[in-house]
């Protein structure tokens, strides 16, 4: 039974480290851009885009296809920057174990 109790503190322990981590992931701040800065995104760390940013000389009437490229290109690179600073985060609180269902 003591354990199962010590497994018990444990868990709960981890969870609470968990729970500390999520909270600063929403409160991350992480940049990509795109086109040599022509695109800007800001995401929190969990991936959830908080602004975009589009530098007027980027906006060509004439070549919308170009600017939707860079657009989609940088909210890619700060979802991926996201995902690893997340990871990189929870690796820390389980130790780099991959445990199924705690992921970020």
């Amino acid at each position: 039974m003591l354990n199962m109790n010590k497994m018990m503190k444990q868990m709960q322990k981890l969870q609470a480290e968990m729970a500390r981590v999520q909270a600063e992931l929403a409160a991350a701040r992480v940049e990509a851009t795109a086109g040599g800065g022509a695109v800007s995104a800001v995401a929190n760390g969990h991936g959830e885009l908080q602004s975009l940013t589009i530098s007027p000389a980027a906006v060509d009437p004439n070549d919308l296809i170009l600017l939707q490229d860079l657009v989609v290109a940088a909210v890619n690179e700060v979802q991926r920057n996201a995902r690893a600073l997340a990871e990189e985060r929870m690796k820390a609180v389980t130790g780099g174990l991959q445990i199924p269902g705690l992921t970020v």
